[in-house]
């Protein structure tokens, strides 16, 4: 492995997978087959490099993002030039509505001034946060571990460290930034980042070992004794990935400005039915998609690279080729393989080991059912009320999903079917939140009891009038 891994000075080497159904860059012809042989032997491989911590500590087979290697091909490189030229239209678009309508420029921002607000407050929260991560468990696992061994008493102590460790995590991570957000009253961005973050520490700090502060950093939520880096730093990379980043959060931004807020605070103020419904929703399926795109550009590729890079963290398969699914077994697989790796290892095998591997089928539901009520969790916080519309698609159709679109099915059409669900999906879930978040500004209760605040407020609102104040 050394020696695949690394030129005869030392030099560690790039180990880049050719994309099926394009030419390698070599002289020698490959054929689609040998293309896609190439590809999973590179996946493999990389495989193996995150299973067993790397192939040595300072090099090795460096597994590099899909998205890294694909923008080396220039067809893949226009369709990126693509969504910048349409990023182009929609700032030029708004500047020319916003010059005919007030008769000069603005440039002031307001949404995302508004949705990041109180940022002060929010490194404030993280960092206590990430401080106590970074104390409190360390403490408690170093107090069991000096007494345990002379104590008479090991399984109630034991039992005493494991009952503050789920106590801290209860409280200390888990009610107070949450009770912190709702009683400040955070702005929906400035919310995901203090949850995120929360559900992000919980992950990681079950997991004591000697490189516990690079693990905390590090853009995986998998313990190992030791990961693949690379020798050095690239800090032109992470600069060009922070851009990208802040590029994805003006795109965000016109997308909002330009295809959702115009048509739902209009369709707000209507009867809701049936046929509103529906037009609603194949109204949301660009703007969802395009915010889709964007989040997934923006943290699995931008963000993580960049902390990748700074840390010299040389495993990069933060997702895979998922674009690709004919099923969405796969597809969930390849979104996201850091949580599905933490879910698989932390989860699904734990279970499968505690029944001896006779109920898959229901260690494969708890996955989903956690998976669902996380996601949940966290929309529900950070929009400001309860509407488990995600929660209902994971449950009902992802789950059906799983099964019938399973990894036997394959065939382009098959990926077509993925991708119009998902496209669907995206249309749902943006129409149905975006219609909620504005019927609760337009008709708040005063005094609501449990009940109202689990009964969806869209069902019931049909002002006719636009409130004077301006719409967050």
């Amino acid at each position: 492995w050394r020696g695949r891994g690394h030129t005869r000075d030392g030099t560690p080497v790039h180990h880049k997978a050719p994309q099926a159904g394009l030419e390698p860059q070599t002289h020698q012809r490959t054929g689609p087959g040998q293309n896609r042989t190439l590809q999973q032997n590179h996946f493999f491989a990389c495989w193996i490099a995150s299973q067993f911590g790397g192939i040595n500590l300072m090099g090795g087979i460096v597994c590099l993002s899909p998205d890294s290697e694909l923008f080396e091909v220039n067809h893949i490189r226009t369709i990126y030039h693509m969504f910048i030229a349409l990023l182009i239209l929609f700032i030029l678009s708004t500047l020319v509505v916003d010059f005919i309508d007030e008769g000069r420029l603005v440039l002031d921002f307001d949404l995302l001034v508004y949705a990041f607000g109180q940022l002060p407050l929010v490194v404030s929260i993280w960092l206590c946060m990430f401080l106590s991560v970074l104390v409190v468990p360390y403490g408690l696992f170093h107090i069991w571990a000096s007494h345990r061994q002379a104590s008479h008493r090991r399984t109630l102590r034991s039992l005493l460290a494991g009952f503050l460790y789920l106590l801290y995590q209860g409280i200390g991570l888990g009610f107070l930034p949450t009770y912190l957000v709702l009683k400040n009253g955070l702005p929906p961005a400035s919310r995901f980042i203090i949850i995120l973050e929360q559900v992000r520490l919980m992950m990681k700090s079950n997991r004591m070992h000697r490189l516990y502060l690079y693990f905390l950093f590090a853009p995986t939520l998998i313990y190992r004794d030791r990961y693949p880096r690379n020798p050095y730093i690239r800090w032109g990379y992470v600069a060009t990935k922070f851009m990208q980043v802040l590029g994805c959060l003006f795109y965000a931004y016109y997308v909002f400005v330009r295809l959702c807020i115009p048509q739902f605070r209009s369709i707000s103020l209507q009867l809701f039915d049936l046929r509103a419904m529906v037009l609603c929703i194949f109204n949301s399926i660009l703007p969802g998609v395009l915010v889709l795109f964007l989040a997934f550009f923006a943290f699995l590729h931008c963000w993580l690279n960049a902390f990748a890079e700074m840390l010299r963290f040389a495993d990069r398969m933060f997702y895979k080729d998922w674009w690709n699914s004919t099923s969405f077994a796969n597809y969930y697989r390849t979104w996201n393989v850091v949580v599905h790796d933490w879910l698989y290892y932390y989860v699904y095998r734990d279970i499968l080991w505690m029944s001896e591997k006779r109920f898959r089928a229901a260690a494969m539901l708890v996955v989903f059912t956690v998976s669902a009520v996380v996601h949940e969790y966290v929309l529900a916080i950070c929009f400001g009320f309860f509407y488990p519309v995600l929660f209902c698609l994971f449950m009902c159709f992802g789950m059906m999903f799983n099964f019938i679109l399973h990894d036997q099915r394959k065939g382009p059409i098959w990926n077509v079917i993925m991708w119009t669900s998902l496209f669907l999906g995206q249309g749902v879930l943006l129409c149905l939140y975006s219609q909620e978040w504005y019927a609760q500004r337009y008709c708040p209760l005063q005094e609501p009891s449990f009940l109202d605040l689990l009964k969806p407020r869209s069902w019931t609102c049909h002002q006719q009038t636009l409130p004077a104040e301006h719409i967050d």
